[in-house]
């Protein structure tokens, strides 16, 4: 291992700490609210009424409610679509919370992000296993030859919903990455199904022979771009306890069938403190 590489991921790793520890991050989440379970527009401990219209959803509120669009009181409606980028930059805010708007398969949903949250106050950071070059190995990326397909998965709030996949992540864990273990798998040829990103980096939702025991019960794993030739890297030393590991309001997928390895992944962020 070299001094750089851990280095690296040392830096990483605090990046991430920060980053769901931060006043908007995923430990913020106090709930997700979907319009469809509250037909009379009113959301738990929300002010305003919401309704879903078509592409988008309208809040109704008075000056009362103490709800903000765009940095101005609500007095009336406002038409919002789905917010895209982080929370802190929603559209609605009531005080120091904000208000995300989302949709998922034609269902939208109201993320009440809260800095005062319980679970941001008692976080005390993520365990995660310190690098290990071992765990970072060749992958080869086959695409679909079909293209992209979509398979039904649980997601964790109980309900399925589809998660799109646009190929196979192929790679191999070398004999020394678990050597005290004598890992069957070790040496052999594994196989993800993996999603490709818009910026065309992979991301698989996984679990593996730890999960549920020294491990979250699933984890997330966003290897690079590919190259022209398939080729990018492995790294489990960055595998990723998923949202829903921080705050029960999010929605996380299960990983789809095939993605249960039935090797040990001891590497990488393996629960929260």
């Amino acid at each position: 291992m070299t001094t750089n590489a851990f280095d690296e991921w040392k830096r990483w790793h605090d990046r991430r700490v920060a980053t769901v520890s931060a006043p908007y991050g995923p430990l913020a989440l106090a709930g997700t609210h979907w319009l469809e379970d509250h037909p009379d527009g009113r959301l738990p401990d929300v002010p305003g009424r919401w309704a879903a219209d078509g592409d988008a959803v309208v809040l109704t509120a008075a000056r009362a409610d103490g709800l903000t669009v765009d940095g101005r009181p609500l007095d009336g409606r406002a038409r919002l679509t789905a917010d895209r980028g982080p929370a802190d930059g929603a559209r609605v805010a009531c005080g120091e919370r904000r208000l995300v708007v989302l949709v998922r398969e034609g269902v939208w949903g109201v993320r009440d992000f809260d800095p005062a949250a319980e679970a941001r106050r008692v976080f005390r950071g993520i365990e995660a296993t310190p690098y290990d070059p071992r765990w970072s190995v060749p992958g080869r990326f086959t695409p679909y030859g079909a293209g992209r397909r979509s398979v039904r998965v649980p997601n964790a709030d109980g309900r399925e919903r589809g998660l799109g996949l646009g190929g196979e992540l192929a790679f191999t864990l070398p004999l020394s990455a678990s050597p005290d273990r004598g890992d069957a798998r070790a040496g052999r040829e594994l196989t993800l199904q993996v999603t490709v990103e818009e910026d065309g980096s992979l991301w698989a939702v996984f679990a593996d022979s730890t999960s549920g025991s020294s491990s979250y019960r699933f984890r997330f794993l966003r290897p690079p771009a590919p190259d022209a030739e398939g080729r990018t890297t492995v790294d489990f030393n960055r595998a990723l306890l998923p949202p829903c590991a921080f705050a029960d309001h999010f929605i996380c997928p299960f990983p789809p069938p095939g993605n249960t390895l039935d090797a040990g992944i001891e590497a990488g962020e393996r629960q929260l403190l």
